[in-house]
């Protein structure tokens, strides 16, 4: 099969996914947004992680619980929650990480009584040796409320040998994205997608399989020369269907991203074999650079991007600011006049799970296809 047939038949339904593996007898664990759940322990219990961003459509039931400015990735979670569709799930894990999912974790707790609500409470000074100490606590928390649900205790041997399989997908996802960006005619944006939507829907050693039987068809074929605008793109989301239409009519190709639901989480790996699973995940949270959720008083995100830039040949930035999300907002300016310091083209573009029309998305696309 080619690359592309492959990927093509990746699941990146989350329902489904939940469906699936409950009928196959195993508990599933919902994760909510951002990306930095160290889903190492749940694997290690014997669980199958799913991350659930949302879903495109309407907010319903969640407005009885938020006001309607608020993150639709948030809204469309709590509606899905409401509706009764995360039913099948043994818990949910919910952070702190930003305003929103503070309230989100709350109203979680009081309106999704048929899903346990597993809070994860970082400590955001994370680099000090006390806030990697303070998140050590809040993984041994998190590990005997899933010991609890699995029915049988977590070993240190089985979380060694989780971190060893994530850093495995870490590097095979990396490597997707290096590849695509050779192969940007068949590689579209809503394939590159495709293969990082579907990591939330399988269990992680599945899913490395069919990463890695992907990167090897697309080693097979020959780079590809590419007439169009290179772009990388930043944010939260890269997911909506029809923007990532947009980008294709206009012939923008993705060669890299600073985006959480792509690349971002995959770009720190974790120390193997320490003897202390638990701080080797901690020690990951501190180390991670660039992620718009995490306290950074250096400010790095936009010297991240940057070199991503110039490492890949891109000829602009493309940022896909969630509406409402006041973490994402706060970030604009710096990262904006970070990249024109270094006269790197950027173009912001305000994007929301509720949105119906995107002709305003897609005039500006076309004028920064132009400017380009």
């Amino acid at each position: 099969m080619t690359a592309v047939d492959l990927i093509q038949e990746l699941n990146i339904d989350v329902l489904k996914a939940i469906d699936h593996y409950v009928d196959e007898g195993k508990k599933v664990i919902g994760i909510s947004a951002p990306g930095v759940v160290p889903e190492e322990i749940i694997h290690a219990a014997g669980l199958v992680p799913v991350t659930v961003w949302g879903a495109e459509g309407e907010v319903v039931e969640a407005k009885e619980y938020f006001p309607a400015f608020y993150a639709s990735i948030i809204l469309r979670t709590m509606d899905l929650g409401l509706q009764g569709k995360l039913d099948k799930l043994s818990g949910m894990i919910i952070t702190n990480l930003s305003d929103g999912l503070k309230g989100f974790s709350q109203n979680w707790k009081r309106g999704v009584e048929s899903v346990p609500m597993l809070y994860l409470g970082y400590g955001q000074n994370r680099k000090i040796e006390a806030g990697i100490t303070y998140n050590i606590r809040q993984f041994e928390k998190l590990k005997a409320q899933l010991e609890e649900i699995a029915g049988e205790k977590i070993s240190d041997e089985k979380i060694e040998e989780a971190i060893k399989l994530y850093n495995e997908h870490r590097k095979a996802m990396l490597e997707f994205n290096d590849l695509a960006a050779k192969h940007l005619n068949s590689i579209t944006p809503s394939l590159r997608n495709r293969v990082f939507s579907s990591a939330y829907c399988y269990a992680k050693d599945e899913h490395l399989e069919k990463v890695k039987a992907i990167n090897a068809a697309l080693k097979d074929m020959p780079e590809e020369e590419f007439d169009g605008k290179k772009i990388v793109t930043t944010g939260i989301l890269a997911n909506s269907e029809d923007i990532l239409k947009i980008f294709e009519e206009f012939n923008f190709g993705i060669v890299d991203d600073n985006v959480l639901h792509e690349c971002l989480q995959y770009e720190t790996l974790c120390k193997e074999d320490t003897g202390e699973p638990l701080r080797a995940l901690a020690q990951v949270f501190a180390d991670i650079e660039g992620n718009l959720f995490l306290f950074d008083e250096k400010k790095l995100r936009g010297p991240i991007i940057a070199k991503k830039v110039k490492e890949s040949g891109a000829d602009g930035v493309v940022y896909l600011m969630t509406k409402f999300s006041d973490t994402d907002e706060f970030d604009y300016p710096i990262l904006r006049d970070d990249l024109a310091k270094e006269n790197i083209p950027m173009h912001m573009i305000e994007i929301d799970q509720q949105m119906v029309s995107f002709e305003q998305a897609k005039t500006a696309l076309q004028t920064f296809a132009d400017v380009l």
